[in-house]
């Protein structure tokens, strides 16, 4: 049984700690895509520290087709907000590299995520900030997020909650149904999340919470995806010498 009334209190008490003990008077400071993720670490943030100490911004690349709903969130909380295309950064970066390294698929798709941490820390760095990390346990759990991108941050108030707690939380903390319930895509594609992973967050979480799920193919592509990326949710090893 989840008490998301309960769990919301405990983790804006949390925010308030962390700040009390890291920064006390800085500002939260988050990109904001309008998914549900950046939409409740946001709203946890205003109830937290105020709408004043919460700063979003949005990093479209390009034309971004639902950027609305990044400004629907921004009004909603009535915080403040930049928009910093990232278009110029990723195109200037992938001209600069030479021809004859053949850059992979992969690092192409994950190098817009790791600008736009860049580009938090940017804004956080220049307005007394401390950056939040809006990735929540179903998407760690199976490594679905970019290592020094989306996964880091200065403090994280979701990454120990499932995507069906994050939702809601986001009821409870009023936010619209719209962002709430958004079907998450993963903005450089262009598929659904569920469609890249393989499986729903709904039968993701049951197992996660329960470890239960009925169809054996997809509990093997879950558990080869979360022991194949166990290593983005651990610190980078460190050699000790002994002397």
């Amino acid at each position: 049984m989840f008490d998301a009334v309960k769990v919301k209190n405990q983790c804006v008490q949390w925010i308030r700690e962390f700040f009390k003990e890291n920064g006390k008077g800085c500002n939260a400071v988050l990109g904001i895509s309008g998914g549900k993720d950046s939409s409740v670490a946001a709203a946890l943030c205003v109830e937290a520290l105020g709408r004043d100490r919460v700063i979003g911004v949005l990093m479209p690349k390009g034309v971004q087709h639902d950027i609305d709903k990044a400004y629907m969130l921004v009004n909603h909380l009535g915080i403040r907000h930049y928009e910093i295309n990232i278009e110029a950064a990723v195109n200037g970066i992938l001209s600069a590299i030479p021809e004859e390294l053949a850059l992979s698929e992969q690092a192409r798709v994950n190098l817009p995520p790791r600008i736009r941490m860049s580009t938090v820390y940017a804004v956080s760095q220049s307005v007394n900030g401390r950056v939040v990390n809006t990735c929540n346990l179903s998407e760690d759990w199976v490594g679905y997020s970019t290592r020094y991108g989306d996964s880091v941050g200065d403090f994280s108030p979701m990454s120990l909650l499932t995507v069906t707690e994050v939702k809601e939380i986001g009821r409870v903390l009023g936010l619209p149904d719209e962002l709430v319930d958004k079907v998450p895509i993963d903005g450089l594609c262009g598929k659904t999340d569920e469609e890249n992973l393989g499986f729903t967050y709904a039968e993701l979480d049951v197992y996660i919470r329960t470890g239960v799920i009925d169809d054996p193919e997809k509990k093997a592509l879950i558990d080869r995806k979360h022991n194949a990326n166990l290593f983005k949710l651990q610190l980078m090893p460190v050699f000790k010498p002994e002397f």
